[in-house]
């Protein structure tokens, strides 16, 4: 999969705020489905659904510790969304400075 498709899987499992708030939740540490199902009025096989989109796109890893299959968040996608992000950032930085730049000057020249 090329880097760009990645990025859309990876934007795509991020659109939905019950896998937001899943990923909010592993960036405090590992948990289980039980315990990432809590704070959801959704089923336990409802919740698996998310993790399953979460970790088809590298978002999280689950593991298995004998009867426990801990979640953990995995934060390289999550960089790359990040930089992805930031190159846009950057440009709409640039941006408001150039405004800004050409308001100040308006601003000197209407009180000379």
């Amino acid at each position: 999969m090329s880097s760009s498709d990645q990025l859309s899987v990876t934007f795509a499992a991020l659109a939905d705020p019950t896998r937001r708030a899943i990923l909010a939740r592993l960036s405090k540490g590992e948990a289980s489905v039980t315990e990432l199902a809590k704070p959801f009025d959704l089923s336990l096989p409802g919740i698996s659904k998310h993790l399953k989109v979460l970790q088809r796109a590298g978002l999280i890893t689950q593991s298995r510790n004998a009867q426990w299959r801990p979640c953990r968040l995995e934060p390289a996608r999550l960089r790359e969304a990040s930089e992805w992000v930031g190159e846009y950032q950057r440009f709409w930085d640039g941006s408001f400075q150039r405004l800004d730049d050409v308001l100040q000057e308006l601003i000197k020249e209407k009180k000379t």
